[in-house]
């Protein structure tokens, strides 16, 4: 069990929410505490994959935008060399 204090505002927040809700104050803090937790173990997409950004930096700034026309481009290239 654990005790804790809120200052006056939240608390009539969590009391208002916990109504809407048709849940008591504790089962509301404890789903939230819960989904809270949750977010801390899962890692962001941004964290996964944040040794591969920029990993292979081309210098061209246009590689997102320009995608097709690059794509388009480059077999074209190879087209025409056979």
């Amino acid at each position: 069990m654990i005790t804790l204090r809120l200052d006056p505002k939240l608390e009539n927040t969590i009391n208002s929410v916990a109504q809407q809700l048709g849940v008591s104050k504790s089962e509301l803090v404890r789903k939230s505490v819960i989904e809270f937790i949750k977010t801390l173990e899962k890692p962001s997409p941004w964290e996964l994959g944040n040794d591969f950004f920029g990993k292979y930096a081309s210098e061209q700034t246009n590689r997102s935008s320009d995608r097709k026309a690059l794509i388009k481009a480059k077999i074209s290239e190879k087209v025409s060399k056979k």
